[in-house]
């Protein structure tokens, strides 16, 4: 439940203040995101069965976005950034799409 809210309140800052992102950083951002929305509906799934663990979390938080960014950019070295972006999100993706049917499933038992 944390996570969510914390979520929240980020998304209403970052609209209200608009912050600046630098531009060699704009790459990984889209990337950075997508691995901490993963990171907070496994968090949700986690907490609706009863298993979740804040530093077990916090850690999946952290660990999620660092080894995104740093797919992209050993892409962007490589010369192959465009296709480990694509890489990165649909793996990320699929596992949103799990989490939020598990989490579905949970909260309508089906």
């Amino acid at each position: 439940m944390i996570a969510a809210l914390g979520l929240l309140v980020g998304v209403v800052l970052g609209v209200v203040f608009q912050p600046d992102v630098p531009l060699g950083l704009e790459p990984y951002l889209p990337i950075a995101v997508v691995a901490a929305l993963d990171a907070v509906f496994g968090g949700l799934r986690a907490y609706l069965d009863g298993i979740f663990d804040d530093k077990v979390f916090v850690v999946s938080f952290v660990s999620n976005v660092v080894i995104a960014a740093a797919i992209v950019y050993l892409g962007d070295q490589l010369g192959v950034g465009g296709q480990l972006s694509t890489g990165v999100i649909v793996v990320l993706g699929i596992r949103i799409f799990s989490n939020v049917a598990a989490i579905r499933r949970h909260l309508f038992h089906a």
